[in-house]
């Protein structure tokens, strides 16, 4: 086998582990929805403010130990935790560090939910998500 084809082999073994490389997540953190609170009835657009405990926040690409950003799941399951979050209507990013926002959602039930994500938006070992809290849009 030429030096080219051995080196190739090489990288795409070690490509998929690569991928998989977790950051730690610090012991005990916890993040968690402070408002809307599970159950509630609300009016579109609706402020969920994001808490977190343990674990500082830090901008999408700062790689930084015990940081990571906010991802909101909406009217979704939990994504892989080995491979970057998704990022579309259902998987919202907050690369810039925020701990809020504002969503306009249909009247109706809908499902919140945050994962912590590292500055490459892959969840941390083990994951650090919140609870999902279930509102109801009037």
């Amino acid at each position: 086998m030429k030096p080219a084809a051995i080196a190739f082999a090489f990288v795409a073994l070690l490509l998929p582990a690569l991928a998989q490389a977790r950051s730690p997540a610090p012991e005990g953190a916890r993040v968690y929805i402070i408002s809307p609170q599970n159950g509630a009835t609300v009016s579109s657009p609706v402020k969920v403010i994001f808490g977190l405990e343990r674990m500082g926040v830090a901008p999408a690409g700062v790689e930084k130990a015990k940081t990571g950003h906010h991802h909101l799941i909406i009217d979704a399951n939990l994504p892989s935790v080995n491979e970057p979050v998704p990022s579309d209507d259902n998987y919202r990013h907050f690369g810039g560090g925020q701990t809020e926002v504002t969503v306009d959602l249909t009247p109706g039930s809908h499902t919140l939910q945050l994962i912590m994500g590292d500055h490459n938006h892959v969840p941390h070992d083990p994951p650090v998500v919140s609870e999902k809290i279930s509102i109801t849009v009037k």
